[in-house]
This record gives structure tokens, sequence and C-alpha cells, in this order.
């Protein structure tokens, strides 16, 4: 269910900074929009900013890093192509 989520989510970072960057030419600059905005939602998804450094942050930590990893790396991935 992760990695599902996990490619969602990076796709829809790369679409966020398509909009953000009024582009949807290669550059390295969209690449970095992409990876944050991507991370950012992965974050957002496993809810880690809305949890904060409480102990039910700490313990999600097992699932939630992956996810903002994979949910990077897939719109960093998805931006070189796009």
């Amino acid at each position: 269910m992760t990695i599902q989520k996990s490619i969602i989510i990076g796709i829809g970072g790369n679409e966020v900074s398509k909009q953000i960057t009024g582009t949807s030419e290669v550059s390295s600059g969209r690449s970095a929009v992409a990876t944050v905005a991507g991370g950012t939602m992965g974050a957002v998804a496993g809810g880690v900013l809305s949890v904060g450094a409480t102990a039910a942050g700490m313990a999600a930590a097992p699932v939630v890093v992956p996810l903002v990893v994979a949910s990077a790396a897939v719109s960093f991935i998805a931006s070189l192509f796009d």
C-alpha cells in the first residue's frame, strides 16, 4: 500500500512543480521543486506535519519516512521525463 501511495503522491508532486514553475520543461530547478513538493506531500499524507514531534509521530516514523523518501524520489524521476 505504501508503494502505491508513494507513486500517486510522487506524480502529484510533479504536477505541483509544473504549477509552481509555470513550465513543464525539464530543468534542474523544476526537478528540485518536484522533489520538495513530493516529499512535503508524502509527509502530509503520512501525518508527520499534523502530528509534529510527539510520541505518536515518532511511532509512525518507520512507515512515514519511507513514504516521504519514495514520494520525493518518484517526483524527481517524473520531473526528468515530463
